[in-house]
This record gives C-alpha cells, structure tokens and sequence, in this order.
C-alpha cells in the first residue's frame, strides 16, 4: 500500500505530544532566561554581549548533540544558573558572583556563609538537585532531530561547518579587543556595585591577573624617600617616657571595628542619645584621629587587613587586587609585623571566625604573624558581639603577657557583630531603637522604613560596640605598661544598597564619602609628635602606628610615612601626580614591594 509523502524537515523538532510539552517548556523557560539576563542588564552593549553568548552556546550543542531539547536546556540551566547565584550573592553579600568566586571561595567558607543566610543553602542544595535531573531528563527525553532531513554526508558537513561558525563566533564576542570590547573595559569594583550579572561573571575571568603599577616615566625620580635619623629612632630606643624597667615599645593593639563608620557623618543623625558615641570622640589620651579613606565598600573586609598590614591599597593591582589574601599576600616584601619583629615584637592575630574564611590563617601568616587564634576554638561566630570578642581578648592577652614578660606585642583583632545584614525587626530590639528613630514623610529628619530598619539596626549594635570599646580602653591604657590603641572602621555597611541614599557630611578636602569611616589612635604615654585630627588614607595606619610608637621603619615604612606627609593623608587620589609617582615607582619597581 503506497505511503503518504513525508513533508520536508525545517530542521526543528517534529516531535510527539510530551516532546512539543517539554519543548515549549524549555523555549518558555530560554525566553525568561534571555528577559530577566540580558535585556536586564545596564547597557545595550552588556545586553548584546550576554544574549550573543547564550544565543551561540545554544547553537553550539545543537549542532554537536542535534538535540533541541537539551540545546535549550543546558544553557537555559548552566546561565540561568548563573544569574539566580549572583542575584543571591549580591543581596546578601553585596557582591555579585565573579569568576575568582570558583577558585577562591568554593570551600568551607561557602558552607560557613551557606549556614548564615539559610535561603542561599537552600538555593545550593536544590541547584545540587535540579539541574542535573534536569539535564538528565533532557537528554533521555530528546532525540537527534536537528538536520534529520539531510543525508549523512551533508549533514556531517552542515554539523561542522555549524560548529566551526558558532565557535567562531563566540571567540569574537570573548575576545577583549573584538566587538564587545567595551564589556571589558569595565573595572572590578564597578562590575562589583552594578548588576549586569551576566556579563560581569564572564568577563571577570580577564580581570584576575596582578599587575604591578608601571614605571612612571614622567615622575620626578629625584624626591627622596628616605627620611632622616631624627624622624626614624634607632632600633631599641624608648619610645615612652615609662620608668625603667618597663618594656621599652608598647604594645601595639589594633581592632578593626567591622562595618563601621561615626553616624554623626550622616546629616539626619542628630540625635546626640543615639548617634553620639564615645569612640568617635577625640579625649587627652587621643594622638591622631579623624575620618578614614578605606578602599571598598559595603563588603571586602579583608582588603582593609590588607592595607593595614601591608601599607598598600589593592586597587593599585588591577582588578585582582580584590583577592588579596589569595594573590597578595604571599607576593608582599614589606609588612608591619615584620618591621615589628625587628623590634623584638611578637605578632598575634584575633580572629572572629574561622581561620580558613577568605584564607585568612594563611594570608596572616604570609603577613609575619606568630600566631593565629581561630575564632571558632574559642566559641565565637556570627553573632558574637563586640563584648564577646573583648572578653576573648584578654583572655588571650593576659596568657601572653604571661607567657612573654616584659615582650612587646603586636595584637590585630577583628569585630564581627556590625557585618549585615541589619534586618532584626524594630520590636525586637531595646528602647530607644525598638521603634523608628527618625520617622516621618517628606521630612528632611525622616528615612523611609527599610532604612530606619537599617539604620536602628546598626545604632543598636553600634552602642554595644562603644561599651565595649570603653572597657578596652581601661583595660589596656590604664595600665602600668606603655600601650598603643588603634581602632577604625574597615567599610560602610551596605544596607542592601540603600546607605548610598544617606546624605553624608564631607570633609574639607575632595573624596567620596561612601569610602571614609574613621580611625582613632590613643596612647597612655606621651608621643615624640602628636597629630591631632586630619583625614588619613587607610594605607597610611602603618607608618602612623610605627611613628608614634616610635618603632624603626624599614626603607618601605619610611617612604609610606613620607607620602602620608607630602600628599597631605591622601593615597591613589594624591592631587600631586609628580609626588604619587616618584612615589609608586620607588615602591614598586625600587624597593620592589611585590615580588613574583
């Protein structure tokens, strides 16, 4: 019995019932991909490098699989995916996910924060789940049917020249010089703050590599680095005016206060019951102070230790200087332990979490530490507060003070409890912070709900860090030994975005107030030179902390304290380019301050 003719194949899929389902599924599913990735992203280009990029993977794996179904799948899941990961990171983290990501925090430290914020375990433990049944059914659900309609011969050639062209085309879009240059033009801090979640995953893997600040040719070589014997003492010599018998250096203690920042730069906070608080002011045992230029915002905490240890700002190595205890900290030469050791120090860090968070026990022990004392064998975590921590200061303090006599030490400790988020209803919080403290509409003294949430928030942790603060300061200035104090706040906290749409008071001088905090240096001796109130980039603290402990600087140290002079406290955003230059080519490609 003669057949009907079959009709001539387009090359998409004739499929059965449950196959044109799932088909129209997984087109349904692309299509909310490609809105809610690409066309969301900040530029038309942004939005064509992503779409390109999803549109040529598809192409690919239906030329190599000739499987529609699972051509669909597979990028709808692997870049979707992608999306839903970053979107969590962001809200949550304030950063997006970036390529370093996988190598870097792909570890314990993940499951650390996982445990924190259960809506992202929950996200990982059903992507663990879903997309590879997914996938799977996919796969045993399709058929080859792409290019069914040739003969064999023509559709090898098809499926190869098919190949050979979507791969072609996306080296073109991946390549940094082709069409979509501009997507990589882009640094990392911005693609950090902006949400092109797409393109910014996929071109961070260009953004990982160091790079040292080139040779400034133009620079004027001829500045001098190298300050005189009256501004650098001798190794050994008393920096305090302690009687005989006591140890010659003090003791070095600084506390980065996570998060935090003085409200009273904030112009609706006013209110001297809530906003005023004693570790922002300035008294007789004060020797420096003033607000903070610090190098990240919202998040990055580990660069602030960075910059305190090493004297360097990471933004001067590219994008990669991100991950600075990965990539930097094993490549310095020059660290504020290390010229303490010269001095007879002995270093130790305090640590609120896990040493293996952000590698932290490892970049400390490439900075020049003696020892590392995890936060969690001594019960702290998260919600620790600043009390907690203090109370596990002295604890580890006292022994070894005990243990080291009459030995100077350098202690680095971090706070935890101001990290974000900020979110504890208002109810549940003590008076005053129990209700809104800044009310109202339309109001120059009034915030909307999500940032007097916020803000409550942050207040209500900011006291018990003033209370705590305060008993640090008996404990260690009231003391019979010469000690030196240094706290400061390593970021503004993020409140999801919405700190940025607080008005801040500026200083005198230019900047960007969504990057100073504060720092505050106190002593229970009397200095060589006190320096009272000024604006100081965070790279500075070094110098400054080794000045007025009257502690020998090595060749680094003592260009850092130079720069700190002649640029006025002011780093990267030196108005003197000649000075900034001769600066980081002294630095960089004389002392060498990172080596390969």
């Amino acid at each position: 019995m003669p057949t009907s003719p079959t009709p001539p194949s387009t090359g998409f899929p004739s499929l059965p019932r449950r196959g044109k389902v799932l088909f129209a599924l997984a087109l349904v599913a692309f299509a909310a991909l490609l809105a809610f990735g690409p066309l969301s992203e900040a530029t038309w280009i942004e939005c064509a490098f992503s779409a390109t990029l999803i549109a040529a993977a598809a192409l690919l794996l239906a030329f190599l699989t000739r499987r529609w179904l699972f051509s669909l799948t597979l990028p709808t899941m692997l870049f979707g995916g992608l999306l839903i990961a970053s979107l969590i990171k962001f809200h949550y983290l304030t950063t997006p996910l970036m390529a370093p990501d996988l190598v870097y925090f792909v570890n314990r430290d993940l499951l650390d924060v996982a445990l924190r914020y259960p809506p992202i375990l929950i996200a990982i433990v059903a992507a663990a789940i879903v997309i590879p049944t997914l996938l799977v059914l996919a796969w045993r659900w399709d058929r080859p049917r792409f290019l069914a309609h040739r003969t064999p011969a023509r559709r090898r050639t098809a499926r190869s020249v098919g190949t050979l062209a979507t791969l072609g085309m996306l080296g073109i879009a991946l390549w940094p010089h082709g069409p979509f240059a501009a997507v990589f033009e882009k640094g990392m801090w911005q693609a950090m703050n902006d949400k092109s979640f797409l393109t910014d995953f996929i071109t961070s893997f260009y953004q990982t590599e160091v790079v040292i600040p080139p040779f400034a040719a133009d620079a004027d070589n001829a500045i001098s680095w190298t300050q005189a014997d009256a501004d650098n003492p001798p190794a050994g010599s008393p920096a305090t005016a302690h009687p005989k018998g006591v140890q010659a250096h003090p003791d070095i203690v600084a506390v980065l206060e996570e998060s935090t920042y003085d409200p009273t730069m904030l112009r609706i906070c006013t209110r001297a019951d809530v906003c005023k608080r004693r570790m922002f002011v300035a008294d007789g045992r004060t020797r420096a102070h003033g607000p903070l230029t610090v190098h990240v915002w919202g998040g990055g905490t580990w660069t602030s230790e960075f910059a305190l240890m090493t004297g360097l700002d990471h933004l001067s190595f590219g994008d990669a200087g991100l991950y600075a205890p990965y990539n930097l900290a094993p490549r310095v030469n020059f660290t504020l332990p290390r010229v303490l050791h010269e001095a007879g120090y002995r270093a130790i860090a305090v640590y609120p979490m896990s040493g293996d968070f952000i590698n932290a026990r490892n970049a400390y022990k490439n900075y020049g530490f003696d020892a590392f004392y995890d936060g969690k064998d001594y019960g702290l975590s998260w919600e620790s507060s600043d009390n907690d921590l203090i109370q596990v200061f002295s604890r580890i303090y006292d022994k070894e003070k005990q243990a080291n006599g009459k030995q100077p030490l350098f202690v680095m400790m971090l706070t935890l409890r101001q990290h974000g988020p900020h979110m504890t209803p208002l109810k549940k919080l003590p008076a005053p912070f129990d209700k809104p403290l800044f009310p109202g509409k339309f109001s120059p003294k009034s915030l909307d709900e999500w940032l007097n949430l916020n803000l409550g928030n942050y207040l209500q942790r900011l006291q018990g860090s003033d209370i705590a603060m305060t008993a640090l300061e008996k404990k260690l200035l009231d003391a019979d030994r010469p000690l030196l104090l240094f706290h400061f706040g390593d970021h503004q906290p993020s409140f999801d975005g919405a700190m940025r749409a607080l008005e801040k008071n500026l200083p005198a001088a230019d900047g960007d107030a969504n990057f100073l905090t504060y720092y505050m240096l106190k002593t229970n001796y009397k200095p060589a030179r006190q320096y009272g109130e000024r604006e100081m980039d965070l790279s500075f603290a070094p110098s400054l902390i080794l000045d007025v402990a009257g502690v020998k600087k090595d060749a680094f140290f003592q260009a850092n304290a130079l720069m700190r002079e002649r640029c006025d406290g002011f780093y990267l955003n030196c108005v003197k380019k000649p000075v900034l230059d001769s600066y980081q080519n002294y630095v960089f490609h004389h002392l060498e301050a990172l080596h390969e």
